[in-house]
């Protein structure tokens, strides 16, 4: 009897291997003082492809944090962040695999060298389509702090799990594994999944599999959890000693979640909650699970970007709404995920636009009356602005098209991986959304809504691909709407229309409309009477020109996109009166402050000014009129008049710049235009610069998480001095003119940074010849080292001998050209002589040869001591006309605060001998100082560009 029995149970294993579903088990054991968790699996996958496999792959990303080099660990370099880079060893994560076997057998397998968290294994038997393979595995995980991921172990001693265990890679004919870049996408075929988690008895788990049991040994204070789940790819799982999840049971679902919002009683989230799990299986269709879990974690990886983050006592939202919408989005893209399984990194386009389309249709059912700028919008000042009239699903078109302005926005079929963080965070996910309503709007002959649904329930946990509801949609629409895949989803192709003319005839109007770019979407035509819609049709295959005719009838007023559907790169000339001139069409309109733009107006702004550009001028007071909005325009002006408060003179600069976005080219801008501007730069002494230019910029269009950058600038500067009676700066040279053309390659990075530039200038007394080359890294020991070279030469100079106005500096550059922002740029003696900018010879002592008219060549070198502090050490050569070149060299402590905008010098040994015990040291330490906004701006933008 005990022998029928093995021989049955070995019979059913096999049976289940042949046809059954794939299988996921799993017992592991916490070890909560080591962060360690011992696993033994098993894993049952079925060959549902045609092609016979000798090798197979498997997930491990836990093993992503394993060192300075992964995958990983790049792409935090990539967004300017050293958390990874500069973290202790035992604060990485990796996973140590003792073995892998089939049935006993043991089998070979090792990592990818390309990607460190796949491994590949190789099978004793080759694997036949329809057959399963059948592996043990025995691992354990050091898991890495949640310092980096929010995953892993967290400075209370909790777990935070995702992507722990390892997991069978999805093959249909190729094998889809990549690694873990920190974009919560692995790819997983679905799996029953059971878990059996040891850990202490204080802790509690929390999963989205189902509770199966619990077994508790009060001797050894351990626990067991058991969960258990059927076609399930989520693998997050909770383990904390306190836990903040709630249960709450709706109609639909168990939703459990520790989103939470503070003041929100937990009767009003209990009663939102089952007002958004009703609004989910309404849209969405059944949840094939009982329990729906969303975390905050993964809130805070995918948040309400705008006002929404901003601090709650300036937040112009209710806190119901607030939490409602917090939890609708999270549980959107939970739900997705979980039921249409498509994917997640090369086609995960459409998962987040559904996630954004629900979004803007909840908003619209139940707040359609809710502003942009919420309760802001209704405070006196603020109304005027047209930001107080725009409805809150107003910010996807504000946030995509910030992106799209400034050339930089790609095709949301981009894998996300090559995505810039801007776009797969937030314009890729907002334009997805878009687009759909777009579509929505345009497919009049379907509820795309209700189709949408149709399309998820068909294919609910099925392998999907976009094909499929590409296909899905086609066959539901006689509309064609091969743009929205071709040309909106698979392009960067703008939405761009204009109203060229209008011709009234006896009885029609005769429209002509212009497609301004390359592509075949289609536009709405509204025709308008007393500011009320009269009608409305699409206006389809415009190629450069379409011309309609329409019955003349008492429309006044034709509209491109009345209600503001389409996600179009230009509304500003999509109005046309029927009869009226271009004032009709677009009158002016004069604005405080800079509002977001409204397209029926020609609006000029006006903003108060007070700055502070030197010590000579003081606080600058004055105002500024300029056309620039919130998105970033072609063309762009500004005139600024200002007042000084020191030097008592009327100051001030005025621009106007044009730009050429280039799409799909390596030369992707082209700016041009001219500059002037009217300052100190001594006491009583001012100088009026005029700079017209040109500049070429390039980049790599295939990566543009590259941050690789090729620009050539061409200018001409213009220099006029005007010296009062009361300065006492002498000026002994004529007023002048150089024409300068410099070339930069700059490839920035907060591990890796290097610069090239080569510049050229020219005027009627001198030209010359310089190249500058930096280069800075941090090293795998957290050592940095900066080297810096540079090499000047005069072609001519037949410039005062006796002055060292044009010369190559040593220290401190004499900045004819007006680019570098001294607050005190003629100053010999104290504080504000001693501010430094790295230029030219980059030297940091004051040396006696500080000048060179003939030529000059510098290095400047610096490396790490401890932490921000450095040694730097600059050698050179100096040679001037008529003497011989000179040896020069200094030596120092660097305090490197932050790195290019706050920084100090100490010289301790130079030419000059022992500084630090020479007289009046303090006057010999050097500084550098940014108080331009635009430019400490930078420092937090720079990982989203």
């Amino acid at each position: 009897m005990k022998k029928f029995a093995i021989i049955l149970l070995v019979c059913l294993s096999n049976w289940s291997i042949i046809i059954g579903q794939n299988k996921i088990d799993i017992d592991a054991v916490v070890d909560v003082e080591t962060k360690t968790i011992s696993i033994s699996q098993t894993i049952i996958y079925k060959n549902e492809s045609n092609t016979t496999l000798n090798e197979i792959y498997l997930n491990d990303w836990n093993n992503s944090y394993s060192s300075k080099s992964t995958p990983l660990a790049k792409r935090f370099e990539e967004e300017f962040s050293t958390k990874f880079h500069l973290a202790k060893s035992e604060q990485r994560g990796f996973t140590l695999a003792t073995s892998i076997t089939d049935n006993g057998d043991r089998l070979e397998f090792s990592y990818l060298k390309a990607h460190p968290d796949v491994i590949k294994v190789t099978l004793n038997n080759p694997l036949k389509p329809g057959e399963s393979y059948y592996l043990s595995l025995d691992y354990i995980l050091v898991l890495p702090d949640t310092t980096f991921t929010d995953y892993g172990y967290t400075k209370n001693k909790d777990f935070e799990l995702k992507y722990w265990y390892i997991t069978p890679t999805v093959y249909d004919g190729k094998w889809h594994y990549y690694s873990n870049k920190n974009l919560d996408d692995l790819y997983v075929p679905k799996s029953d999944i059971t878990i059996r988690l040891t850990h202490p008895i204080n802790y509690q788990a929390m999963s989205e599999l189902d509770l199966a049991g619990v077994e508790t040994d009060p001797v050894s204070n351990i626990q067991s959890t058991i969960f258990k789940g059927n076609n399930r790819t989520d693998t997050y799982l909770s383990l904390q000693r306190f836990p903040n999840f709630s249960f709450i049971q709706t109609d639909d679902l168990i939703l459990i979640s520790n989103i939470n919002e503070r003041g929100l009683p937990g009767a009003d989230r209990a009663i939102l909650s089952d007002k958004i799990a009703r609004f989910l299986t309404e849209n969405l269709g059944e949840y094939p699970h009982k329990r729906l879990l969303v975390s905050r974690i993964d809130y805070n990886k995918n948040p309400l970007y705008g006002l929404n983050q901003l601090p709650d006592f300036l937040r112009p939202f209710p806190d119901q709404f607030q939490y409602e919408l917090k939890l609708l989005k999270t549980a959107l893209k939970k739900y997705l995920d979980n039921v249409l399984l498509l994917n997640p990194r090369k086609e995960h386009w459409l998962n987040e636009g559904l996630q954004i389309y629900y979004l803007m249709k909840y908003v619209e059912e139940y707040y359609p009356d809710t502003k942009l700028l919420g309760k802001l919008a209704d405070i006196w000042g603020i109304r005027t602005f047209h930001a107080a009239d725009l409805d809150f699903n107003f910010q996807y078109f504000l946030y995509s098209m910030e992106i799209a302005r400034k050339n930089r926005d790609q095709p949301l079929s981009t894998s996300k991986d090559s995505l810039i963080k801007f776009n797969a965070n937030i314009a890729g996910k907002y334009k997805a959304g878009l687009g759909l309503n777009y579509l929505d709007d345009f497919t009049e002959d379907i509820d795309l809504s209700k189709t949408i649904k149709s399309f998820i329930e068909a294919h609910k946990l099925k392998p999907v691909k976009i094909t499929d509801f590409e296909t899905f949609l086609k066959s539901k629409t006689s509309k064609n709407i091969n743009w929205f895949f071709d040309d909106y989803i698979n392009s960067r192709k703008k939405i761009d229309f204009k109203i060229k003319t209008i011709e009234t005839t006896e009885d029609s109007l005769k429209i002509t409309i212009k497609n301004k770019r390359n592509n075949s979407m289609p536009v709405s035509l509204f025709r308008l009477s007393n500011d009320s819609v009269t009608d409305k049709l699409w206006i389809e295959n415009i190629k450069d020109y379409k011309t309609i005719s329409l019955p003349k009838d008492d429309t006044d007023k034709l509209v491109l996109d009345y209600n503001n559907t389409i996600p179009e790169f230009n509304q500003r000339d999509n109005y046309k009166a029927v009869n009226g001139s271009f004032l009709n069409n677009k009158p002016l309109q004069f604005r405080l402050f800079k509002d977001i733009e409204d397209p029926d107006y020609n609006q000029i702004f006006f903003m108060p000014l007070a700055e502070f550009n030197n010590i000579y001028d003081g606080l600058t007071l004055g105002a500024k009129i300029y056309n620039k909005t919130i998105l970033r325009k072609r063309l762009n002006y500004r005139f600024s008049p200002q007042y000084a408060t020191k030097s008592k003179a009327l100051t001030g600069a005025t621009s106007i710049f044009y730009t050429h976005n280039i799409e799909n080219k390596n030369l992707f801008d082209i700016t041009y235009g001219i500059a002037a501007g009217y300052e100190s730069f001594a006491e009583d002494a001012f100088f009026t610069r005029i700079r017209p230019s040109l500049s070429f910029t390039f980049r790599n269009d295939d990566d543009f998480r590259a941050d690789r950058l090729d620009n050539i600038t061409a200018r001409y500067v213009s220099i006029n001095r005007d010296i009062g009676e009361d300065a006492i700066i002498e000026v002994d040279e004529p007023d002048y003119g150089v024409f300068n053309l410099r070339y930069t390659h700059s490839n920035p990075g907060i591990i890796n940074f290097s610069r090239f530039i080569t510049d050229f200038q020219i005027a009627d007394q001198f030209s010359k010849l310089s190249i500058n080359y930096e280069f800075r890294k941090l090293t795998k020991s957290n050592r940095n080292i900066n080297l810096r070279l540079f090499a000047g030469l005069f072609l001519n100079n037949n410039t005062d001998p006796n002055s060292d106005f044009f010369s190559f500096a040593l220290d401190r550059p004499t900045d004819y050209l007006f680019d570098l922002n001294y607050l005190g740029r003629s100053e010999a003696a104290g504080l504000f002589s001693q501010q430094i900018i790295i230029a030219e010879g980059g030297f940091k002592s004051m040396l006696d040869t500080a000048f060179a008219n003939q030529w000059m060549t510098t290095a400047n070198f610096s490396t790490s001591i401890w932490r921000y502090v450095q040694a730097y050490g600059d050698v050179g050569l100096v040679k001037n006309k008529f003497d011989s070149a000179k040896f020069v060299y200094d030596s120092g402590i660097r305090l490197n605060l932050v790195e290019d905008y706050f920084e100090l010098f100490f010289p301790v040994y130079s030419n000059l001998g022992w500084e630090i015990a020479q007289p009046n040291y303090g006057e010999r330490i050097r500084f550098i100082i940014t108080v331009d906004p635009q430019i400490l701006l930078s420092l937090f933008t720079r990982k989203w560009y």
